[in-house]
């Protein structure tokens, strides 16, 4: 076994003596601790502050704007509200736990939880101000006021903040998590491929290797040399005083793992197992409780009953205010598509939905009639699609009939585009997590499609890196996502590309 060299200033540590040199061990980073405490105190401060803020300047603009006089803000409520929203946002973050450093330091969608937050705080104001019947109390114009401008400012607060604290979090700075790694050599040579420990907000202070052992040798000669791998591990371990071990071993060695924790168990640090590659492609495992059986989560459902239920509400609403609004707009088309090839209006094509259930999606007729016997991909200039088609298709309004699967549950506004059933079958066994774009509702428009990633696929990797953008809207849902694609697929110009 062999370890990495000890960094100079640590071998000249003084040995404690004295009763509070014992104390001095037992916190040996109080400076560094009471500085991330200020840190994330800093954080929740700067939110109230901003809140504070913008509710006395709403405040003062309305009193100026209306020549409201008094020493009370009564006449606005301004400050009441800047209560309840601060005090919303304050708790819901620390049960959150979005103010720990860990969390400023993770690389999560900050600014997308803020305003979840936000808006959240302003849904539990308005349900307490109907319940007791005191909105009448408040100004309208100040609460909106509030509203609008309370966001951008606390956005803008709370980014200055997380570059104040990853500024101040590097492994130079003394304020970042001290890891000590232990593993074969192989593995901790792949976690620092895979990992910047800067990046991280962790310094490795330390690493010891274990060394492979022959698993046909004597069984007491393999044991005598794991014992004393982790006899001289632990006792660099008590040296270095880490705030955390993280042992690096891999999930077929279940013996050495339970060997590692009963040695490293002994050591005031905190112990963590991060067993092989599989760490790697699964960022965001966390230890999951079903009934009374634990697991490690690798995966959770694509959508949790709330947002499913917030998507579905969104999804019912927009399409049923679509078809009112868009219903001459479909009489035109409809007319357009009779006068300019004999056939039927709509086309309808069995596709793979939620859970690949098919169903008929519908469309807009934009080819010439023609029984459906071989499936054929639509190309570029094919002699197939009519005039009236071609202006269809390129202006995306051939989709729109899809409203009425949206309507009836069988697909949602946003959602991976689906496919002819003979298209879903020759690429699920060609594309590795093809068949994961069906662990949610298809949809009319999609991450894919608002980058241009629509029309034919002449290769695999045409549909590679259609999945791929399929596979990151299904990991990184959220309300915001779906809004933000919708206006892409109006106002966007590369929505509009490769259509045919």
């Amino acid at each position: 076994m062999f370890h990495d060299r000890i960094p100079a200033a640590l071998e000249k540590l003084p040995v404690s003596r004295a009763r509070h040199d014992v104390w001095a061990a037992l916190l040996p980073r109080r400076s560094r601790t009471a500085f991330r405490i200020g840190l994330s105190a800093a954080t929740a401060i700067a939110d109230i502050l901003v809140i504070v803020s913008v509710a006395a300047g709403i405040d003062a603009a309305y009193r100026t704007a209306f020549d409201v006089t008094g020493p009370v803000a009564g006449h606005s409520g301004s400050f009441e509200l800047a209560a309840l929203v601060a005090l919303f946002v304050l708790l819901t973050n620390l049960v959150r736990e979005d103010y720990h450093i860990e969390t400023l330091l993770a690389r999560r969608p900050h600014l997308r939880r803020a305003t979840t937050v936000w808006i959240g705080a302003w849904a539990v104001v308005l349900l307490i101000g109907f319940a007791t019947k005191t909105t009448h109390e408040y100004s309208r114009l100040v609460s909106l006021g509030m509203f609008a401008g309370g966001l951008p400012a606390m956005l803008f607060a709370r980014a200055t903040m997380l570059r104040l604290v990853r500024s101040a979090a590097t492994s130079t700075s003394g304020n970042t998590n001290r890891v000590h790694l232990v593993g074969y050599e192989e593995d901790i040579a792949r976690f620092y491929a895979h990992n910047d420990p800067e990046a991280l907000g962790l310094r490795v202070i330390g690493t010891s290797y274990l060394r492979q052992v022959d698993p046909t040798g004597d069984a007491a000669a393999r044991h005598a040399q794991r014992s004393e791998d982790l006899d001289l591990a632990v006792s660099v371990v008590r040296f270095l005083r880490p705030d955390d071990v993280f042992i690096l071993l891999p999930w077929s060695d279940a013996s050495d793992i339970e060997r590692c924790i009963d040695a490293f168990l002994r050591v005031p640090a905190a112990l963590h197992l991060r067993p092989g590659s599989v760490m790697d492609r699964f960022p965001d495992l966390a230890l999951a409780r079903v009934g009374r059986l634990s697991g490690i989560n690798i995966g959770r459902r694509p959508l949790q009953a709330g947002e499913l239920f917030l998507k579905r509400s969104l999804d019912l609403t927009l399409a049923l205010i679509a078809l009112v609004l868009l219903s001459p707009l479909f009489l035109v088309v409809a007319a357009l598509i009779k006068l300019d090839s004999p056939g039927p209006v709509f086309f309808r094509q069995r596709r793979y939905g939620f859970n690949q259930q098919p169903f008929g999606v519908f469309k807009f007729r934009s080819m010439k009639a023609a029984p459906e016997e071989v499936f054929k991909q639509a190309t570029r200039n094919d002699s197939r699609i009519t005039p009236i088609g071609r202006v269809l298709r390129r202006s995306n309004i051939d989709e729109l009939p899809q409203l009425i699967n949206v309507v009836l549950g069988e697909m949602s506004l946003v959602g991976p585009r689906p496919h002819a059933l003979a298209h879903d079958r020759s690429f699920e066994n060609r594309i590795a997590l093809y068949a994961r774009r069906h662990n949610v509702m298809p949809g009319i428009t999609g991450w894919a499609q608002v980058n241009g990633l629509r029309g034919e696929t002449l290769t695999d990797l045409d549909m590679q890196r259609r999945v791929q953008h399929d596979l990151h809207y299904i990991d990184n849902w959220s309300i915001w996502f779906d809004l933000r694609i919708l206006f892409m697929t109006v106002f966007s110009p590369r929505a509009y590309e490769n259509a045919c």
